[in-house]
């Protein structure tokens, strides 16, 4: 049997890393990209010496992980790095298969004759490929100090879970979510359709219809960089997110790493709870419409939250308490683009839309951890809040939101009677915002003060805001979630900066 020869390996590395040959440019087609808000904080942890850790960049598949990677290789080049001390390997390119990252790093430190102590950069992409990588990747972490390792890889899960139990002390993690609609306006160059309102850092549109039409872009492919740039992709999402995204991690990645048996049946309860994003769903009615035991199903829904799919928020009552044994809770896409490649692109006048806008605000407070974790929404016999945050400490709401696309509340103020009864239970709390589709303004109901703003504008607000703080991130810390800056409460006032 012929055997890929060594020539023939590092004949492939040459291929790979151009930049050897070429010096400044890396010779890849990310030098015309766009980088993501998160870049400069990846940066930071990617390139701090200060800790022996490897940066894990985890995230759902095609949010540009590879890309942002490749810009860290750019970035490094633009600023006078020798290029012959950068690395960069793809673990999925068969020529590499069966070969150990200790062998695949001795070719290159051979090639240019490197030292351990010589200070190198070195990039594992799609490092889910290689069996046991956690293992080999901490004995590179421990074995050289000197060196600065980086792995990508589109199995989220996977890469969690063993990062987790294998790179404790070794491994940070970094998360990149899909786009938010703030960076989705920057990428098609339509970020100044919006203005910034100083007195509460809140942004309005200049022109509401053109935001609208592109909120409802967004929703439809909007969170997929490469959708944003590819009219192919656009056209044709169906196949391009349902085939090349969701039924890879449904299909491969969370059976291989959970053992699960049934795949059609894991297919079938993230497709219904795909259609009913934005929704309450209970665990009994999901067992009975299935025909799937509640625990199987439980575990089921943990693993797709572990795989970036969906994310839960869970009820408080009108006293704000959560109850205690939650087996009802609402499901939402951690990206709403999923939702239209399943089932079709919307409209704005669409059915659905009210649903899909409700979870695109939730994607975007999704990118920071650590408020998500104190996002509720309220429901009652008497009524519902799409929205609350709580001080987890207290037990005690800080502001709500109830997410419309509709302007009749601002005209109706009969449908806010139940946000006028939860405001006068909670003294205290920020003058609650309801979102509408076109309208903003103020009023004050029953004594109650309410503010109205666009749901789109609110969508920016968020998105704008958050990624403020996500990008503001210390170098030095060990895991994406403390990576942010920590906060006791949610803002005070929705989308405003604390």
């Amino acid at each position: 049997m012929i055997e890929i020869s060594s020539s023939e390996i590092k004949a492939r590395l040459k291929f790979d890393n151009p930049w050897w040959s070429s010096g400044e440019k890396s010779g890849l087609q990310v030098e015309t990209l766009p980088r993501r808000s998160y870049f400069e904080a990846f940066e930071k942890l990617a390139l701090d010496r200060s800790v022996n850790r490897a940066v894990v960049l985890l995230g759902p598949r095609r949010v540009g992980k590879t890309v942002m990677a490749q810009q860290l290789i750019q970035a490094q080049l633009e600023g006078g790095i020798p290029a012959q001390r950068l690395l960069y390997l793809s673990l999925e390119t068969p020529v590499y298969t069966g070969l150990s990252l200790e062998k695949l790093l001795g070719y290159f430190t051979e090639e240019f004759a490197h030292s351990r102590d010589t200070p190198l950069l070195v990039v594992f992409d799609e490092i889910q490929y290689l069996r046991d990588w956690e293992i080999h990747l901490k004995s590179l972490v421990d074995s050289f100090p000197r060196y600065r390792f980086i792995a990508t890889g589109s199995a989220a899960a996977a890469l969690r879970l063993k990062s987790r139990e294998s790179g404790a002390g070794r491994f940070t993690e970094f998360l990149l979510p899909p786009l938010t609609f703030s960076e989705y306006l920057r990428f098609i160059g339509e970020e100044d359709v919006m203005e910034e309102q100083g007195v509460d850092e809140f942004f309005h549109a200049k022109d509401i219809e053109k935001l609208n039409q592109h909120f409802v872009d967004y929703l439809n492919f909007g969170g997929y960089p490469e959708a944003v740039f590819s009219q192919t992709v656009r056209t044709d999402s169906a196949r391009f997110i349902k085939s090349d995204i969701i039924d890879k991690v449904l299909l491969r990645d969370l059976p291989g790493l959970y053992g699960i048996q049934d795949i059609q049946e894991l297919n079938r309860l993230f497709t219904t709870l795909a259609y009913n994003t934005g929704n309450e769903v209970s665990l009994e009615a999901l067992a009975q419409s299935s025909g799937v035991a509640k625990n199987t199903l439980k575990r089921y829904i943990e693993y797709l939250e572990a795989a970036f799919l969906v994310r839960r928020v869970f009820r408080i009552d009108q006293s704000a308490r959560r109850f205690q044994r939650a087996t009802a809770f609402k499901i939402y896409l951690t990206n709403p683009t999923m939702r239209a490649a399943l089932f079709g692109p919307i409209s704005e006048s669409d059915p659905a839309m009210g649903n899909l806008a409700e979870t695109a605000v939730f994607s975007q407070w999704f990118h920071h951890q650590e408020f998500v974790e104190n996002l509720h929404y309220a429901r009652w016999p008497e009524g519902e809040l799409d929205i609350v945050g709580c001080d987890r400490h207290r037990q005690k709401p800080l502001w709500a939101v109830e997410i419309k696309w509709s302007d009749r509340p601002i005209e109706d103020h009969s449908l806010l009677r139940h946000m006028i009864a939860f405001t006068k239970r909670h003294k205290g709390m920020e003058e609650p915002l309801v979102t509408t589709k076109t309208k903003r303004g103020s009023a004050i109901v029953d004594d109650a003060p309410f503010h109205f703003a666009p749901c789109a504008e609110y969508a920016y607000t968020v998105s704008k805001n958050i990624l403020a703080r996500a990008t503001a991130a210390s170098p030095k810390t060990s895991e994406f979630q403390t990576s942010l800056p920590l906060v006791e409460k949610p803002p005070a006032k929705p989308g405003k900066k604390s």
